[in-house]
């Protein structure tokens, strides 16, 4: 199936449009080339402190557009290791690199064998595309 959204292969994805990237007993997380694109111009990502605990599926900050705010859910519970302070002055990268240079947040998981059994991989999350284009 064909998208006009970048859907990387190596990364678990949430219904709510976060992707999370598994890296040496960390996980980055962004949003999707989808969310992205469907807020517009991102001005403002509200960034959780380094340290704080999240919870899998519960908001850990918003991102702000000039259409609308939307909740950030986290893909994975954990720690907060490093967020990605250069959003603070340029929010913009989330939509210019989503998976790259406009990521969020980096946890510590708690349980990512357990966790990551709920979230989607790319060809489930491609599915979810093509569904939301059909309404």
């Amino acid at each position: 199936m064909s998208s006009r959204y970048r859907v990387p292969d190596n990364l678990y994805y949430t219904k709510e449009h976060e992707w999370a990237r598994s890296l040496d007993g960390t996980v980055v997380v962004g949003v999707t080339d989808y969310a992205a694109k469907t807020l517009n111009d991102v001005v403002y990502v509200s960034l959780p402190s380094v340290g704080q605990n999240i919870q899998q599926s519960i908001s850990f900050g918003t991102i702000e557009s000039i259409k609308a705010v939307s909740e950030l859910y986290s893909p994975f519970s954990g720690t907060i290791l490093q967020v990605n302070s250069e959003l603070s002055s340029r929010p913009e990268l989330v939509n210019k690199s989503p998976y790259e240079e406009g990521w969020i947040i980096e946890i510590k998981p708690v349980n990512i064998e357990k966790e990551k059994q709920v979230l989607l991989d790319s060809k489930q999350y491609l599915e979810l595309l093509g569904s939301l284009a059909g309404r």
